[in-house]
């Protein structure tokens, strides 16, 4: 195989740079304008928490399947699929007539960007083959995440008010277009020297466990949570999660390989993930709500005010990565916990959000918290595996996130909404998510420092020979620095 050039290399980034900007623009775009969605759909609270929701549901059950299917039948082909798929998804949610079909159209992106960012992160693995080159793409890759944040608010807040809610998601078509032609003439056709096959049963588990905990979780403050609906979604939510740990050891080829886990960093960067991307969710969906229902602001101003922590965050993202590449996750995660976990508690105790300079200053650490974390998670969980796996265990990493994303979005609103419900005002009601937020970053700083030494490390090196026997010849990604 030739390597390819450092001018292919930056292309191909770029390529995969787009496909995450138009994903993670999608979703902060739409915070910002839930109210005026809100206002012409008259939707509930329950309503929005679901157009954020059934995007996020239908990637995270979709990840790791779009990851091994690119694996084995062609990643270039997969990703164009996907482009393809959610530029049509972000079409029909502009012409939605109704709350019911926005959200249905909100599932035809979701599976579009299934495709994408697994893919993506599967193409820049195996394209920047040197661990601390790896790093540092992966850096420019957070740093995207962070500009989506930073362009959201703010183009959001411009299209809302000056064209209206539909006209931000047709800023996905122009993206999506440029990034289709670039990558059918620029990025070559890749995929895993020994084809997985599929496991259908293991992604049905999938489905009905996330489906089943974020439908109750959402519901249950309108359905009650001991009412036979919720009562049922938890029986179903336990049976999934007891069923995929007896199939997948039990399958030849898994859609989850659980000796994945086996790796303390990479079960880290998983729950790591997963608490990270819940403190944003539900971080962003509480600001949102405050800023333009509360103060009564202008979506723009909304953008306008989120600024600070985006720009923290497109500040640090590259900077995380760089610091990875050199002196490995620990101090990145160690930072980033810690601002995090900060800022939450600036809004429980002190009620940021009622007083400027301490909403700015917990914008500035949850910005700050947030752009250290992203490099060093997604690092450590490819790091390692063998390249033929590196698809699944992209997968598994993105997932993670979208799970983390979909939990906080439902476990914040729902909190919120008991609180509204129980006649308190917003800042009462916000008062216990807010110390959600708080546990968020304090996991992330408690899990990152239990998974980032030496013995950790042992875990890593031992799971990656293990991974390597059983994929055959296929190199590793390279070793994890921890």
């Amino acid at each position: 195989m030739i390597e390819p050039s450092h001018r292919q290399r930056m292309i191909v980034l770029s390529i995969c740079c787009m496909s995450l900007l138009i994903v993670s623009l999608d979703n902060t775009v739409l915070n910002v304008a839930l109210p005026s969605m809100r206002r012409e759909l008259d939707a509930s609270v329950a309503g929005l928490q679901w157009t954020i929701d059934a995007y996020t549901l239908v990637l995270a059950s979709l990840l790791m399947l779009a990851g091994s299917t690119a694996d084995r039948i062609g990643r270039r082909k997969v990703f164009v699929a996907g482009l393809l798929a959610f530029g049509l998804g972000s079409l029909l949610c502009s012409l939605a007539p109704s709350l019911g079909w926005l959200i249905v159209f909100r599932m035809v992106q979701a599976v579009g960007g299934a495709m994408l960012n697994p893919v993506a992160m599967s193409i820049i693995t195996n394209t920047f083959t040197d661990p601390a080159e790896r790093a540092r793409a992966i850096g420019v890759w957070g740093a995207v995440g962070g500009i989506s944040m930073a362009a959201g608010p703010l183009i959001g807040g411009v299209l809302v008010d000056t064209v209206g809610w539909r006209s931000i998601f047709l800023i996905n078509l122009p993206i999506g277009l440029a990034a289709l032609v670039l990558t059918l003439r620029h990025v070559p056709e890749s995929r895993a020297a020994r084809p997985r096959r599929p496991d259908p049963l293991g992604q049905v588990l999938v489905i009905a466990l996330l489906g089943s905990l974020t439908y109750g979780i959402i519901e249950a403050p309108a359905a009650g949570w001991r009412s036979p609906l919720i009562m049922g979604c938890a029986v179903v939510a336990v049976a999934s999660f007891v069923g995929l740990l007896v199939h997948e050891p039990r399958c030849a080829e898994p859609l989850i390989d659980l000796r994945f886990f086996r790796s303390a960093p990479f079960s880290g960067s998983t729950i790591i993930a997963i608490s990270a991307f819940a403190g944003l969710a539900g971080f962003l969906f509480l600001n949102t709500l405050y800023l333009q229902d509360v103060r009564g602001l202008s979506a723009l101003h909304a953008g306008l005010y989120m600024l600070p922590m985006a720009g923290l965050t497109v500040l640090f993202a590259p900077l995380a990565g760089r610091l990875v590449g050199s002196r490995g996750p620990r101090i990145c995660l160690l930072i980033a916990g810690v601002a995090m976990a900060a800022s939450g508690l600036l809004f429980a105790l002190f009620e940021a959000e009622t007083s400027n300079p301490l909403l700015f200053t917990g914008y500035v650490l949850f910005g700050l918290g947030f752009g250290m974390v992203n490099a060093p998670i997604t690092n450590t969980a490819v790091s390692g595996m063998p390249r033929s796996q590196a698809g699944v265990a992209a997968a598994i990493a993105s997932t993670s996130r979208q799970t983390g994303g979909t939990l906080g979005v439902a476990v914040i609103g729902s909190v919120l909404a008991a609180g509204l419900a129980s006649g308190a005002d917003f800042s009462g009601a916000a008062q216990p998510a807010w110390w959600i937020i708080t546990l968020c970053g304090l996991l992330v700083l408690v899990v990152g420092a239990a998974t980032s030494g030496s013995w950790a490390r042992g875990t890593a090196e031992r799971t990656a020979r293990t991974l390597e026997e059983s994929s055959g010849p296929a190199a590793a990604v390279g070793s994890p620095r921890t």
